[in-house]
């Protein structure tokens, strides 16, 4: 049986316009992620200074940490929400609901969705999520430096 000869032309330029949109939102959002963290960062470190002279360290180093984490929680939202609007946008998803909910589940890597960019978009949402994989690792760089600087002004 002979099979079908089908014969596809590639455009090499096909996915120029997810790379001109993705790269600055990569940049965008880690430069509001680092700034945000200064801003947390500051005024974590200025709490945690009070934390050793406490009798309820403890519970205050639970509350900085929370409050700290949800801080940082935020700035993903944010940046999560800046990428969902530009998909809205780009007309890549229907309605900016629909934009959110692809936008963290490419983000987070999740992926349990049934929404889907449309095809000339998709290479967006992968690096979305590349731009998610760096986002996470610089707040985690981030509380473990909360941690560690807690613990440090602890011990002393």
């Amino acid at each position: 049986m002979k099979m079908p000869h089908h014969s596809q032309v590639v455009d090499p330029f096909a996915f120029s316009a997810d790379w001109a949109w993705g790269l600055p939102l990569i940049v965008l959002t880690v430069v509001i992620h680092v700034v945000g963290l200064e801003f947390v960062s500051q005024r974590a470190f200025h709490v945690a200074g009070g934390l050793t002279e406490r009798r309820h360290s403890k519970a205050a180093f639970a509350m900085l940490m929370g409050a700290t984490t949800l801080l940082v929680t935020c700035l993903h939202a944010i940046e999560a929400a800046i990428w969902a609007a530009v998909f809205r946008v780009l007309g890549a998803l229907p309605d900016f609901r629909s934009s959110a909910i692809y936008s963290l589940n490419a983000m987070t890597s999740y992926g349990h969705t049934n929404l889907f960019l449309q095809d000339h978009w998709q290479l967006m949402g992968a690096l979305e999520a590349l731009n998610g994989w760096l986002l996470f690792g610089l707040t985690t760089a981030f509380l473990f430096a909360v941690i560690q600087r807690v613990w440090l002004l602890s011990s002393n």
